[in-house]
């Protein structure tokens, strides 16, 4: 099995920051693609950013020249930092890990979800 552990959220005043890490851990022989998602109350869940091998990234619309997303090969670890926070940017942050376990075993597994609040 593979897991996922977010770290990194919490409350911020509009216009600061906070970087986000997802570590991915067990039985991993490759991960293909890490990415944050967000649901904030009464919205649907939508993609924030994602990186894949070799370093390509996609971000949303809103979020594009205020966050980035990196990644630790490594340390099987993706980093989301977020400047220039603004309410709107306030949900419940979920990562996801797309890739292959030792049995060469596709999965998709999701962190369980951290919350940042950007408060006005």
């Amino acid at each position: 099995q593979v897991q996922l552990a977010e770290s990194g959220g919490g409350l911020v005043q509009a216009g600061g920051s906070l970087r986000l890490s997802c570590e991915a851990s067990g039985i991993i022989f490759s991960i293909d693609t890490m990415g944050w998602y967000r649901q904030a109350p009464g919205k649907q869940r939508e993609l924030v950013a994602d990186i894949v091998n070799g370093g390509v990234t996609n971000y949303a619309d809103s979020v594009k020249g205020r966050f980035t997303i990196s990644r630790d090969h490594a340390k099987n670890t993706a980093y989301l930092q977020m400047n220039s926070l603004e309410p709107e940017d306030t949900a419940v942050y979920r990562c996801n890990a797309v890739g292959r376990d030792i049995y060469r075993t596709g999965f998709s597994t999701w962190g369980q979800g951290i919350q940042v609040i950007v408060s006005s």
